[in-house]
């Protein structure tokens, strides 16, 4: 089944063909698309040391490269800000035979995407995660400033896609109780200016070390957002990934006011809201997620 109506097929000899093509020097090496590993694009992973990620969904070939470029000069500049390692870009590729849009390659990061509940009682990875936000934040803005229509801007400027998603959730979810939140949220007035932020820190998007006894945080994946938002945008960690004691460690430790707090829980609201009713046929490890967050979000009150 596929995640989008709008959905373009990949497969391993289509990718190859791509990735050779750009890449005379990896003909030979295994190909190998991912099944469900991203929900904005195919991840192909290529020998042991790279990957590429060819768009999902149909769009303007020009401005996906033009979108495509930005990102990588974003992961560029993450994986010098970062304190553990994330994918560094190794250029774009342009559509071949069989695929219409170009498409990106970068290095492999090594490590396992955790889950919603899988590292929710590690203290010690919420202070590492705090430590990953305070290194992106001391990165330097300069002139730029939040851009376009995604999360991390104006919390009312999401009206519509909530009114939409509470619409679509009925019977899925507490709609009744979550609109309440949501008018709640959307008047939070902003504190602070813009920071560097990762923008989707997500679990899918966190790798830690599968071997190691004690959970440790060792990657970033979807670095192509970083970019100047909301700080309080990176707070969504804190209801996607930790259980309410390690949820205050993190706010300890980045020493973060009420205010700030809850425009975090607001953000975490209005991606996770999203993410039952879209993907819950498609994708049910997202939808999974969209409810373990809107659990938390319920639990703690912090909204109400």
């Amino acid at each position: 089944m596929s995640m989008h109506e709008d959905e373009i097929p990949l497969s391993a000899d289509v990718a190859a063909a791509c990735i050779v093509g750009m890449r005379p020097d990896l003909a030979g090496c295994p190909v190998r698309v991912l099944p469900a590993a991203g929900t904005t694009s195919h991840i192909v992973r290529i020998g042991d040391s790279l990957a590429a990620r060819f768009p999902r969904r149909r769009a303007d070939p020009a401005q996906v490269r033009r979108d495509l470029e930005d990102e990588q000069r974003a992961m560029a500049e993450f994986a010098l800000a970062s304190p553990v390692a994330a994918p560094v870009p190794h250029g774009v590729g342009a559509q071949g035979p069989g695929f219409p849009l170009p498409w990106s390659l970068q290095t492999w990061a090594p490590g396992v995407p955790t889950t919603p509940r899988g590292i929710e009682c590690s203290a010690s990875v919420a202070r590492q995660l705090a430590s990953l936000i305070w290194a992106l934040r001391e990165g330097d803005v300069g002139e730029r400033r939040f851009s376009g229509t995604g999360r991390g801007g104006r919390l009312p400027d999401h009206d519509d896609w909530v009114a939409h998603c509470l619409h679509r959730s009925e019977g899925l979810l507490p709609v009744d109780d979550l609109r309440r939140m949501w008018e709640r949220a959307r008047s939070l007035p902003r504190e602070g200016p813009d920071a560097l932020c990762h923008g989707d820190l997500i679990p899918a998007n966190l790798l830690v070390d599968g071997a190691a006894v004690e959970p440790r945080l060792v990657g970033v994946l979807d670095t192509g957002g970083f970019g100047p938002a909301d700080p309080a945008l990176e707070l969504v960690v804190a209801w996607h990934l930790l259980d309410a004691e390690r949820r205050a460690v993190l706010r300890e430790q980045l020493g973060a006011s009420d205010l700030q707090w809850a425009r975090g829980a607001a953000w975490a609201l209005e991606q996770a809201l999203g993410l039952v009713w879209y993907y819950r046929s498609t994708l049910p490890a997202m939808a999974e997620l969209g409810r373990t967050t809107l659990r938390r979000l319920l639990a703690d009150q912090v909204l109400d």
